[in-house]
C-alpha cells in the first residue's frame, strides 16, 4: 500500500512550480485539454478542422505527460487504500433526499459506476456531462487546469473570466442541474 496522499500543503506548491518550470524549458502551457488535443490530432482523420493543426509543433512531451497521467493513476488505483470522503452531515442528508446514499470513495455509485450507464440518471451524468465538459473545454480554449493554473499565472484576463464560469457553472449544476436530474 501506498502511503496517504500528498497533503496539500506539499502538492499545492509542487503544481504551482510546474508553470514556471514548463516556461523556462520552451514556453509551454500546462493544461489536460491541449494535451489530449494532440493526441486526436495524430490519431483522426484529417477532414475535422478542430484538430488540423501541427501537434508535432509542441514536441512530444503532452503524449509523455498523458501517458504519465494514465500511468499514474493506474498505479495508484491498485495501490493506494481507497479514499475516504468527509461531507458535511446537511450535504449527506441532501443528497439523501435526491436518492444518493453515502460515496464509497470520491462518487456515489448511483451516478458514477457501470452499472448506472443503464439508467437514464447515471446516463445523463457521465454521458451529457462529459459532452459538455469536453464541448465548454473546447468552446473556452482550455480546461480547469490550463485556465487556473497557467491562464492566472500568466495574467491572461480569459482565464480569469473562465474560471469565473468553471465556478458558476459548477454552482448552477450543483444547485439547479443535479436536483433535476435524480429527482
Amino acid at each position: 500500500m501506498l502511503p496517504h496522499p500528498l497533503p496539500w500543503y506539499v502538492a499545492g506548491p509542487l503544481i504551482g512550480l510546474v508553470v514556471p518550470a514548463l516556461l523556462l524549458l520552451g514556453n509551454r502551457t500546462f493544461g489536460i485539454s491541449s494535451s489530449f488535443r494532440h493526441v486526436c490530432a495524430a490519431v483522426a482523420p484529417r477532414r475535422i478542422e478542430f484538430f488540423q493543426h501541427d501537434w508535432r509543433r509542441v514536441g512530444a512531451w503532452n503524449l509523455v505527460f498523458l501517458a504519465g497521467l494514465f500511468l499514474g493513476a493506474t498505479v495508484t488505483w491498485w495501490l493506494a487504500p481507497a479514499p475516504t470522503v468527509a461531507i458535511a452531515p446537511a450535504t449527506a442528508a441532501a443528497l439523501a433526499a435526491l436518492g444518493v446514499g453515502p460515496a464509497a470513495g470520491l462518487a456515489p455509485p448511483e451516478l458514477f459506476s457501470w452499472g448506472s450507464l443503464t439508467t437514464a440518471r447515471g446516463l445523463i451524468a457521465m454521458v451529457g456531462g462529459g459532452f459538455l465538459v469536453g464541448f465548454g473545454t473546447a468552446y473556452a480554449g482550455g480546461c480547469t487546469s490550463g485556465h487556473a493554473i497557467s491562464g492566472l499565472a500568466d495574467f491572461q484576463l480569459a482565464s480569469l473570466v473562465a474560471v469565473g464560469a468553471f465556478f458558476a457553472g459548477g454552482l448552477v449544476g450543483t444547485h439547479l442541474l443535479l436536483p433535476v436530474v435524480l429527482g
